[in-house]
C-alpha cells in the first residue's frame, strides 16, 4: 500500500483528496460505521465553513503562530472555493460566518464522498487503529485483525471530545510510546457548571442576547443559554480559553448604555416600582432579569453593567465541542511529519493548538489536512 488515511474526519479526507490529486492510490480508515459524524453533527444547527475575514486576522484568532502557512494556503477563500467547486453555493451571514446555502453537512459530505471515489480513494467503516505491531499498523475490522505497513501514512484522529462520535483520544499512548511529545488535553469552547437557584429552573433552556462578556482581556459580544448545568453557547465559548486559565467572567448586560444613561433612565421611573419591573423596563429579558437576581441581588443596578459570574468551573471534557492539547510543534516538521516516525503525518486536532467556534475550527481541520496530505505525497515522489 502507498497511503493510508486514519480518521475520516475533514482533516482526514481533506489529506486523502490531495493524496489522491497528485495521483496515488489512497485507503481512508474509520472506526465508525460512516465517516465524518463529527462534522454532520456540526452541520445540524448551521454547517460554520469558516469566517470571512482578512487573512492576518483570521489567523490571529488561533492560539499557535505556526499554523499562519497552512492557513494562508487554504484560508477563508479557499474554503469557499472548494465547497463551491463541490456544488455547494455559500452565503456569508452579518457576522462574518460563512455558510453552505444548504445550511446543513450532509449534502457537501456527499458531493465530496463522491468525488473522491471517482478519484480513486477507498473508504474503509469500521476499520479501528489499535496502535503498532513492530513496523506494522494493526486494525481491528468486521474480517478480523489485519496489519498494514504503507509507505507514508496521515493520521488525522482527533482530539478527545465528543468521543460518541469518534474523537476518543486513545491513539495518545501508542504515540507517546514512539517518543511523540503530546500536550496534556483540556477542554475548548465549552460550558461551565453553576449550580442555581431553585428559581433558575424555569429558564433553562432560555438565551441571553447582546450582552457583552469580560473574561481578563477578552472582551466580547453575543449571545450565550442558561441550562440546568450551567452556561454555554457562543459568547461563552469565545471566552472560555481565559475562564479556563482562571480569569473571571463579567457580564456587562446592557453594553450599549453607559452607567449615566441607566442611572437617568432609573430616575424617570415611577418611585415604588419594583425592581424586576425596573429591570424590565431598561429591556432586559426574563432571562437576564433573572441572573442579576441570582447574583447581583445586593446591588441589582450597579450589577447591570458589572454581573460577576459564580460558576465551578468547566463542564466534561468529552462535552467540549474541541480541545486544546495533542501533538507538540516541537514534534513535528513544518509540514506535520512526526520527527520520532519518518513518513507518518497529523493533522486536525490531533496537533496541539485552539480556536474559537465560528468557522475557525473546520478550516484548521481543512487546511492542516491540506498540508500533511500534500507533504505525504512529496514524500512519495
Amino acid at each position: 500500500m502507498e497511503a493510508l488515511v486514519i480518521g475520516a474526519g475533514p482533516a482526514g479526507l481533506m489529506a486523502a483528496e490531495a493524496l489522491a490529486e497528485a495521483g496515488h492510490p489512497v485507503m481512508v480508515c474509520e472506526a465508525k460505521p460512516s465517516p465524518a459524524r463529527k462534522f454532520l453533527m456540526a452541520g445540524k444547527s448551521g454547517l460554520n465553513l469558516t469566517k470571512d475575514e482578512p487573512p492576518a486576522l483570521f489567523a490571529s484568532r488561533y492560539d499557535s503562530a505556526w499554523l499562519a502557512p497552512a492557513l494562508a494556503d487554504f484560508g477563508p477563500e479557499a474554503v469557499k472555493a472548494w465547497a463551491e467547486a463541490l456544488g455547494q453555493e455559500v452565503f456569508t451571514g452579518s457576522s462574518g460566518r460563512v455558510f453552505p446555502k444548504a445550511m446543513k453537512g450532509s449534502p457537501l459530505l456527499r458531493a465530496w464522498l463522491a468525488r473522491l471515489a471517482a478519484s480513486g480513494v477507498e473508504l474503509r467503516n469500521r476499520w479501528r487503529w489499535q496502535g503498532f505491531a513492530g513496523e506494522a499498523f494493526r486494525f481491528d475490522t468486521p474480517g478480523g485483525e489485519r496489519l498494514i505497513t504503507p509507505r507514508v501514512v496521515v493520521l488525522a484522529l482527533g482530539g478527545a471530545s465528543w468521543s460518541r462520535l469518534g474523537s476518543e483520544g486513545v491513539w495518545r499512548p501508542w504515540l507517546a510510546e514512539k517518543g511523540v511529545e503530546i500536550a496534556p488535553w483540556k477542554p475548548a469552547n465549552m460550558g461551565f457548571e453553576v449550580a442555581w437557584s431553585a428559581h433558575m429552573a424555569k429558564h433553562f433552556g432560555q438565551p441571553v442576547k447582546g450582552v457583552a462578556l469580560q473574561a481578563g482581556d477578552s472582551r466580547e459580544r453575543g449571545e450565550f443559554v442558561i441550562s440546568a448545568r450551567g452556561i454555554e453557547g457562543g459568547g461563552i465559548y469565545a471566552v472560555s480559553r481565559a475562564m479556563r486559565e482562571g480569569a473571571e467572567l463579567w457580564l456587562d448586560l446592557l453594553p450599549d448604555l453607559s452607567a449615566a444613561e441607566i442611572a437617568a433612565r432609573l430616575s424617570r421611573m415611577k418611585p415604588g416600582e419594583s425592581t424586576a419591573n425596573r429591570l424590565r423596563k431598561l429591556g432586559l429579558s426574563p432571562a437576564a432579569i433573572a441572573l442579576v437576581m441570582e447574583w447581583g441581588r445586593a446591588d441589582p443596578f450597579r450589577a447591570l453593567k458589572a454581573l460577576q459570574v459564580q460558576h465551578h468551573g468547566p463542564r466534561p471534557l468529552d462535552e467540549a465541542i474541541s480541545v486544546a492539547g495533542g501533538i507538540s510543534r516541537e514534534s513535528l516538521s513544518d509540514r506535520f511529519e512526526l520527527k520520532a516516525l519518518p513518513g507518518v503525518f497529523a493533522c486536525g486536532e490531533m496537533l496541539d493548538w485552539e480556536a474559537p467556534t465560528g468557522g475557525y475550527l473546520l478550516t484548521g481541520c481543512f487546511a492542516t489536512g491540506l498540508v500533511a496530505g500534500r507533504a505525504a505525497a512529496a514524500r512519495l515522489g
